[in-house]
């Protein structure tokens, strides 16, 4: 029987493209349901992004179909719905290692494809690089499509209308595909609305509008005024009819709302779209989780999800006694807002994320979801700080990149009472090199005003946020993705001392310096190391800026080695401060080796598997402390 169905599957005969521009209409719709049991059944053992991708299954094989890929260019924002994409363009028997280690990673990639045209993971950045693509294709002679998928998330990001804005102006040959999965079906969706789209889209019509506007214009004296009223009727009709409005101001033609899921109506439309010239913006309608019917009921909770049961759609079976970071967040912040009625809360698009949505339900008029505009998200709590009140902006730190600027130039020059909360700081694991959070230590620490910190366990977490909403300066503190340590909770949080550290064990071989998530890995090491006759001192440092001077000084001149460890780059990074304050206080008989991330991008693996390469885990510590140690 297996062998039957595989005798009879539409998949196993597409590998390229190619393929599927010979299938008709009842195969293409067959592969569309294949694929979609393909990835369910490879994210519910991987995890991975499943409700954007099961919504764009027919968008990807109508593009592909209608488009001559690779050779024209397509190019996926963010990249969260891309899987149809990589199955169909050679990947699909290596679907199942999808974001393990030496596995395809879960965005499009360039190393991986020639059909993967642009290295995205952060959102909105495709405008701007299919408009720099498109100019190269000018200035290079050369003749082809290029087509950009972007989520009506996306678009709320500045920076896509700044690409749209530069893509309008300079008339290139450009299709932007809106995919819109939040909008409910309009009533303009239809078999008629259908029909319109059809011949709105087509040559003829195009055409005609052209050559009518030129023969107006040859009317003598009102020619250019009737050229006028006409655009200004047919625009004001536009904005009565139809959504598009927006983009035909900025200088694309619109096309649509379409519907999303009727692969006929897809290949119509864009086979008509792909005889257009200048920029294009073609709104689409899709559903989240397509497919799925857990996903379709709950496509938040399947955006980003970690593997499940397909029958029941519930999460793998994990030890939910010990909370998250995030969860711990979250609660400390509802604490802290009882507390004090001047702390508010703000996030980007990621209110269950960050663990805000206990905060916003129980002070919606203090918690604040700004979209995917990161920038705008540091300003506004900007101007709040300056009217007496204390936000906390909740931002995963490889988003946080976005904001640096505003880091600097809003909140730390004015040295406003700003909290940054970087969650996913360090390794996030699986999403690899786009989503690490691996950079915040040396971009924070490197702006003047700034307190930054980071929690050893989930206890501390608590007492850092206490601490961070009364400092009355910009704050930052950073924490990590996924469960904690299992440490005892304090009842209620408290104060720490900025700029302290803290002994955790004491030894008179070497010192071992930690911070944030590798200081209980460092602990570990101890332990093992005394039972070797190794005498290590263990430092939580606790502030990344200030450091603990007094302590750490004293220690480099007790102890002459110290090994510091961080999840975190090592250029710029907390070893870097260290080395720093010794030069300053002109201590320089003293061994230091920096444990951390190399000058490279970390790939994608499990968390344990990245912090065993990297050496910054308990085997890597012992290691690098016996060679000090014999030396």
């Amino acid at each position: 029987m297996q062998d039957e169905a595989a005798k009879d599957s539409v998949l196993a005969r597409v590998n390229v493209p190619s393929d599927i521009r010979r299938l008709d209409l009842a195969e293409l719709n067959r592969l569309a349901g294949e694929i979609r049991t393909q990835m369910i059944d490879t994210v519910s053992r991987c995890g991975g992004h499943l409700a954007p991708s099961l919504g764009t299954v027919e968008l990807t094989l109508a593009l592909h179909r209608v488009f001559n890929t690779p050779t024209d260019k397509l190019i996926w924002d963010v990249g969260h719905q891309a899987y149809a994409h990589k199955i169909i363009t050679g990947r699909k028997d290596r679907f199942h290692t999808l974001r393990q280690k030496g596995g395809i990673s879960g965005f499009p990639k360039r190393e991986e494809s020639p059909y993967d045209v642009f290295n995205v993971g952060h959102s909105s950045t495709s405008i701007s690089a299919a408009t720099g693509i498109a100019e190269a294709r000018c200035l290079k002679g050369e003749d082809y499509k290029i087509v950009v998928v972007i989520g009506d998330g996306s678009m709320t990001a500045g920076m896509a209308y700044e690409g749209l804005n530069w893509a309008g102006d300079r008339k290139k040959d450009l299709v932007i595909v809106l995919n819109d999965n939040e909008m409910s079906i309009s009533p303009n969706v239809g078999a008629m609305s259908s029909y319109l789209n059809r011949i709105m889209t087509g040559q003829t019509v195009t055409k005609l509008k052209s050559e009518f506007k030129h023969f107006l214009k040859t009317i003598p004296s009102i020619g250019d005024q009737m050229v006028r009223f006409t655009r200004q009727l047919e625009e004001s009709l536009k904005a009565l009819i139809v959504p598009g409005a927006l983009f035909e101001e900025l200088g694309f033609n619109y096309v649509g709302p379409l519907e999303g899921h009727r692969l006929d109506h897809l290949i119509k439309n864009l086979e008509n779209v792909r005889k257009m010239d200048g920029p294009v913006l073609v709104h689409v309608l899709t559903r989240k989780g397509k497919g799925y019917p857990f996903a379709e009921q709950d496509p938040s909770r399947f955006h980003g999800i970690a593997p499940f049961c397909v029958e029941t759609g519930e999460a793998a079976a994990k030890d939910s006694a010990i909370p998250t970071y995030t969860q711990v967040f979250g609660q400390t912040m509802v604490r802290l807002g009882r507390a004090n009625p001047k702390v508010v809360a703000i996030t980007a698009a990621m209110c269950d994320g960050t663990g805000l949505d206990r905060f916003a339900k129980e002070f919606p008029d203090r918690f604040y979801d700004v979209g995917i505009a990161e920038q705008h998200g540091v300003t506004f709590a900007a101007g709040l700080a300056t009217e007496g009140f204390i936000p906390v902006v909740a931002i995963y730190s490889t988003f946080m990149q976005r904001a640096y600027d505003q880091i600097i130039h809003d909140v730390c020059l004015q040295n406003l009472p700003v909290v940054l909360a970087l969650d996913r700081g360090g390794f996030v694991g699986d999403d690899g090199p786009t989503h690490h959070g691996l950079f915040d230590y040396a971009y924070i620490r490197s702006v003047p005003n700034i307190i930054a910190m980071a929690p050893k366990d989930e206890n501390e977490l608590q007492h850092m946020l206490k601490t961070a909403t009364e400092c009355r300066s910009p704050v930052s503190v950073r924490y990590p993705r996924g469960q904690g340590v299992g440490a005892n909770m304090d009842e209620t949080p408290r104060d720490i001392p900025v700029g302290r550290g803290e002994i955790l064990c004491d030894g008179s071989d070497l010192a071992i310096v930690a911070i944030g998530s590798t200081v209980w890995p460092a602990m570990a090491a101890a332990r093992k190391l005394r039972q070797e006759g190794i005498g290590i001192r263990v430092i939580n440092a606790r502030f990344i800026k200030p450091l603990d001077g007094e302590l750490l000084c004293r220690t480099a001149n007790d102890l002459k080695k110290i090994i510091t460890v961080e999840e975190n780059v090592l250029m710029g990074g907390f070893g870097s401060a260290l080395l720093e304050l010794f030069e300053q206080e002109g201590i320089r008989d003293v061994r230091v080796r920096r444990l951390g991330i190399a000058d490279e991008f970390a790939a994608h693996a499990t968390q344990a598997e990245l912090r065993s390469q990297y050496g910054i885990d308990e085997a890597g510590i012992i290691q690098a402390a016996r060679q000090m140690a014999a030396s």
